[in-house]
């Protein structure tokens, strides 16, 4: 049976608008069918906004790629209507542990505390992902949702101008014009559109390079996350092991920086690597490999007038962190529902600037902790490998010196602090958590999970607090009133919250005040100047 990557899942079938005697004009045009353009056309399509997602290829990615699923974006998916069968299919995980040579040296839970409707991380190979989003595409497509999706229909050329986008697309059988009033770049590190537009990435390259094993085998390993500093089998370097669903495991070995990648990846180079991990009695395959460079960088902006850029066309991190596939998820998250408000007029175009400001902020919070994990796991200098051999040998045995051990710090959701979309916080003394700007953390409620009742459009939480429903004009807001106790009056105290439709806090107060909600609506929608 053929593997869902060799196979051609939205092959290139001729469109009428080929055939127009004019270039036809699309409302919103994504470039890229990764898990990023997929999610950003789902969600376009939940919204009724008409898309069209142009993709080179015709199936999903070869190799698992991206395969750490963090619980955020799968609170998304859950709100788009697919993170239930990347949950039962992926394998779910929260702990982790790093070694030092053979010992172990720390041991981390990520998800502690209970109440929450998803785990911390799941393992899923992205190309399962792309094959659930497309599923999800089709059901909403038999709907009746306005989503296209075009095969084997590349991008040649881009023109910007103040209210469109022209496009030249080449097929089979040969090219055709679009236009589109918005273009969502989602085409990768390599990204066409950023180059066809003469843009480029800021940040650094890092002088190391990785070898990604993804291997099949019958193995007992521990369904958790393992690294390894200085191990016998890779000495001088790190390692990393993780489990993925169909018998499959990620291999990463640390190869150093003078390389010939391509040698490298020959499988007479690899099996021996991979046969000295994990013992001469360990049957196993190769199922994909390839060799990547530390890179921690980002475009200086992500929205370009007409053109927006998103995922890993907008930025890049090392993939120690897990930052890169849910960091563009998120991007489509903050980005949709901003281009949807601008699309009927509901909002000014400037409320677009508010997505390059706030992901861009979460782009270098990734790059952050991305340059740290990557200075701790390959140190540049003498000093910082003394701090880091002192960091694992102390941490063995004293708690104190653990949370400077860093072999990855692994994906949360960002806060936008200083947003100009949040309403001062007036309650102070609340929760940090929920203040104005964090994502909305779930908690078991009657019936179910808060996250599920909320997202997709705004909405009142009323907890513990009286709330009549507020006439907002052209934006609909819901009124959710919940009892405060349990896990909520721990997460978020008693008060009223202004959710935004991707489930970020855009202001909350102590009780009812219909003048400060609209305020603070108008404020989140950018129609506060």
């Amino acid at each position: 049976m053929a593997k869902i990557f060799e196979t051609a899942l939205y092959p290139y079938r001729r469109h009428p608008d080929q055939d127009a005697p004019a270039p036809v004009r699309h409302p919103v045009i994504v470039v890229g069918a990764g898990p990023v353009g997929l999610t950003a056309a789902i969600d376009l399509g939940l919204h009724g906004v008409p898309v069209v997602v142009l993709d080179d290829n015709d199936r999903v990615s070869t190799g698992s790629r991206a395969i750490c699923f963090a619980k955020r974006p799968l609170e998304i998916f859950d709100r788009l209507g697919c993170g239930q069968q990347m949950v039962e299919k992926g394998v779910v995980w929260n702990v982790g542990r790093a070694f030092a040579g053979e010992k172990q040296v720390y041991e981390f839970n990520l998800l502690p505390e209970g109440g929450h409707r998803r785990p911390a991380f799941i393992n899923l190979q992205q190309y399962h992902v792309e094959q659930m989003l497309l599923d999800r595409l089709r059901e909403l497509q038999a709907e009746g949702a306005p989503i296209e999706l075009r095969g084997k229909s590349r991008v040649s050329a881009i023109g910007t101008h103040p209210d469109h986008v022209t496009i030249e697309i080449d097929t089979p059988e040969g090219s055709y014009d679009l236009e589109a009033e918005w273009l969502i770049a989602c085409d990768g590190a390599g990204s066409p559109t950023r180059r066809m537009l003469g843009l480029d990435f800021v940040g650094r390259v890092f002088e190391d390079n990785f070898l990604i094993a993804d291997v099949t085998m019958q193995a007992d390993f521990p369904t958790e996350r393992w690294f390894w500093f200085d191990p016998p089998f890779n000495p001088d370097q790190s390692a990393l092991l993780h489990k993925q669903p169909d018998g499959v495991w990620r291999i990463d070995l640390q190869l150093g920086w003078d390389i010939d990648k391509e040698v490298e990846k020959r499988p007479e180079n690899v099996i021996p690597r991979i046969r000295a991990m994990l013992g001469e009695e360990v049957d196993f395959a190769l199922e994909w490999v390839s060799v990547y460079t530390f890179q921690c960088r980002r475009m200086e902006r992500f929205r370009h007038g007409r053109v927006i850029f998103a995922g890993d066309s907008a930025h890049q991190v090392s993939p120690f962190g897990a930052r890169g596939a849910n960091s563009g998820i998120q991007d489509a998250d903050n980005l949709i529902w901003k281009l949807k408000l601008v699309l009927d007029g509901a909002a000014p175009d400037a409320l677009l600037d508010s997505y390059d400001a706030e992901r861009v902020y979460g782009a270098e919070e990734n790059i952050l902790n991305s340059t740290r994990s990557t200075d701790f796991i390959t140190p540049k200098s003498e000093i910082s490998r003394i701090f880091r051999d002192a960091a694992l040998h102390l941490s063995e045995r004293h708690a104190f010196a653990r949370p400077f051990v860093n072999s990855g710090r692994l994906s949360v959701p960002c806060t936008y602090d200083g947003s100009a979309l949040n309403t001062p916080d007036a309650l102070p003394d609340g929760p940090a958590r929920t203040r104005p700007g964090s994502p909305c953390p779930d908690a078991e409620i009657a019936g179910g999970f808060l996250l599920d009742r909320l997202g997709g459009r705004f909405t009142l939480l009323a907890i513990g607090v009286d709330a009549t429903p507020v006439e907002a004009g052209d934006i609909p807001l819901d009124l959710i009133t919940l009892a405060s106790e349990g896990a909520l009056l721990d997460r978020y105290g008693r008060g009223l919250y202004l959710i935004r439709p991707d489930q970020h806090i855009a202001a909350r107060w102590p009780g009812f005040d219909e003048t400060a909600i609209r305020e603070a609506l108008s404020r989140a929608t950018g129609n506060t100047p």
